[in-house]
């Protein structure tokens, strides 16, 4: 693939190292990096022998006329004359249940744009996004997170954990405060335009269109970004900068997308983030499942206190697909 003079690359990494040195930067000149170079990489970085969505145009197919179909699109692109189609939904069995479970399928050209809008904005909010977010980031995976939970547990003083569940979190999402949000950084208009075009692109099923007045693209590439970019404004930086300085004693929020926990040495800073925290999410059209969020004893003295209290074993709860259990390593240390 020919290059430019100055790569894609290079110019993201400029973006990233403007970003981090100026916090309230707004970016107004992106979406001229959606160019063939740009659109060339996600093409060959998009997974091979995927379902196709509503025009059935599989990753084969586009391939056999790459440069001319890239060139196509980038002038539809940036004549603004290019409509995302709507997301074709199709069921897949629920593991472990026998309930079904609704999957999105995009065109492979709305994956494809939407991959080009990501890692630009990717190089922005990279250099924004905190610490203990691990979710669908580079560099970084589920491993991590139970890792850092862990250390924390053992060696922070934890004594409480909050396990959190947010209802239909993708399906929830405000459009209109997700611009929001995104305009704090982005302030090129057609990046904005495209995003909000993404947003509105709607569901077939079954052959009946289904307008999307809320969440973020079903299936789409953009969005697990768009839903960190949510939850940083939403929760991360509202515990960090907010709740997080009032709490009596170490407290600490680790997320991987909308799955997280977070972990308290007193009670009553987690019986008051439990209570926060619904408050805080119900400003931006979320909803945590009562049946599934829970304040337990967690920590070096919770089995001592389940004996006290009659029961044999401290409480469990579930992260990330692990059940945890508290207990002793063998040497009795940790």
């Amino acid at each position: 693939m020919p290059r430019n003079e100055e790569s894609v690359a290079t110019k993201l990494q400029r973006i990233a190292e403007k970003a981090r040195s100026d916090p309230k930067c707004r970016f107004t000149s992106l979406f001229h990096l959606m160019n063939r170079e740009l659109l060339w990489e996600c093409f060959w970085q998009l997974k091979d022998a995927r379902a196709s969505g509503i025009d059935r145009v599989t990753k084969e197919q586009y391939a056999e006329h790459l440069m001319e179909n890239l060139d196509a699109l980038i002038g539809r692109l940036h004549r603004m004359a290019y409509v995302p189609q709507s997301v074709r939904r199709v069921y897949i069995p629920k593991p472990g249940s026998d309930k079904q479970r609704p999957l999105g399928i995009p065109v492979l050209e709305d994956k494809l744009v939407q991959a080009g809008l990501s890692k630009i904005l990717e190089a922005i909010y990279e250099e924004d996004f905190v610490e203990d977010s691990y979710g669908f980031r580079p560099g970084r995976s589920c491993h991590d997170a139970l890792r850092v939970l862990g250390r924390t547990i053992e060696r922070q003083g934890t004594q409480y954990v909050v396990e959190a569940d947010i209802k239909a979190f993708f399906d929830n999402v405000d459009q209109d405060q997700l611009m929001a949000f995104l305009a704090h950084r982005v302030a090129d208009k057609r990046v904005l335009r495209y995003i909000r075009r993404f947003l509105k692109a709607g569901i077939q099923e079954d052959g009946v269109y289904r307008a999307s007045d809320r969440g973020t693209p079903q299936g789409g590439v953009i969005s697990p970004l768009l839903a960190n970019l949510y939850l940083h404004y939403t929760l991360d930086l509202w515990f960090q900068r907010r709740f997080q300085p009032g709490c009596t004693g170490p407290a600490r929020l680790i997320r991987y997308a909308d799955d997280y926990v977070a972990s308290f040495k007193h009670e009553v800073d987690a019986k008051r983030f439990r209570i926060e925290m619904e408050k805080r999410l119900g400003l931006y059209g979320l909803e945590i499942a009562p049946e599934k969020t829970r304040i337990l004893a967690f920590g070096p003295m919770a089995q001592q206190w389940a004996k006290e209290q009659g029961r044999r074993k401290a409480e469990t709860f579930d992260f990330l697909g692990f059940t945890h259990y508290c207990t002793t390593s063998r040497n009795g240390k940790w």
